[in-house]
């Protein structure tokens, strides 16, 4: 259950937007692209949504794993989406699927995801309270829910050493997450904002986030409303820009509801960049 803490810690856990199935995917492996250790030329869209056109990843209970593997050198990565209502999935119990798990996995790194995931799956079958996904109220039950999970796998599948050590790295993340102020990310290697952005055509576009740079980035662009419009998503600078969703108000007014991803890892203190974490 590394690789999911992991997500948690570095801000890979988020609240899907009200979509299909295809595109609830299609966000959760952009975020993944977004990854900026990942190879390059690593497809992940395109490898998931490929993946469940043969075979639907939907376990059970309102969980779904959808993966994307790839013969690129790497690490395991995981995104992780929470929709409140629920999506159409298609699963074999025909439950709506409320949290989706999206992994990238490299050939090198099999063995550690089938390790992984069948250890996700026998602690959603063994606990209960683990099904009970429609009782979520907001991302950060989501993320308690998800941690509850590493924690029911470890019970039954770790040594008690390593057990314990990852249970307090589990708890540290549920304690900062209640004393943080909202909202909160846990990340190193990317930084993941909230954006409100309003356009009106023959106006400069508003755009409402606690971040100075991206502000100043997203209202200078010339082409802003037009490129989210098209693509739902924008790379401009350092940020990659998805839209969660978009409300359009008379006569021609549009506000989009967006995360964007800061794409270059933090500076260390010292001038350095932090090493990547395996």
């Amino acid at each position: 259950m590394k690789t999911l803490l992991t997500a948690l810690q570095e801000g890979r856990l988020v609240e899907l937007p009200e979509g299909s199935k295809e595109e609830c995917l299609q966000f959760l492996s952009r975020i993944i692209e977004a990854s900026p250790d990942l190879h390059a030329a690593s497809a992940v869209e395109e490898a998931v949504l490929s993946r469940e056109k043969t075979k639907n990843s939907g376990i059970g209970h309102g969980w779904a794993c959808p993966i994307a593997r790839t013969a690129n050198e790497g690490e395991l990565l995981c995104a992780v989406g929470w929709s409140p209502g629920g999506i159409d999935y298609g699963s074999s119990d025909r439950k709506r699927v409320h949290i989706i798990v999206v992994y990238y996995v490299p050939d090198s790194r099999r063995n550690e995801y089938l390790k992984e995931i069948s250890g996700l799956d026998k602690a959603i079958q063994k606990f209960p309270d683990l099904q009970n996904l429609p009782a979520l109220q907001d991302i950060a039950q989501a993320r308690n829910k998800l941690l509850d999970l590493i924690t029911a796998s470890l019970e039954s599948t770790a040594p008690d050493a390593k057990a314990r050590m990852i249970r307090l790295e589990a708890k540290a993340i549920s304690v900062a997450a209640e004393l943080a102020p909202k909202p909160m990310f846990f990340v190193e290697l990317s930084k993941i904002f909230p954006v409100t952005i309003i356009i009106i055509p023959g106006t400069r576009s508003t755009v409402l986030t606690h971040e100075p740079d991206l502000i100043n980035q997203l209202e200078a662009h010339p082409n802003l409303g037009e490129l989210l419009a098209k693509d739902n998503r924008l790379e401009h600078g350092n940020y990659l820009v998805l839209v969660r969703s978009s409300t359009s108000y008379l006569p021609d007014r549009v506000l989009y509801d967006c995360l964007a991803i800061n794409t270059i890892p933090p500076a260390h203190p010292n001038g350095a960049l932090p090493a990547v974490r395996a």
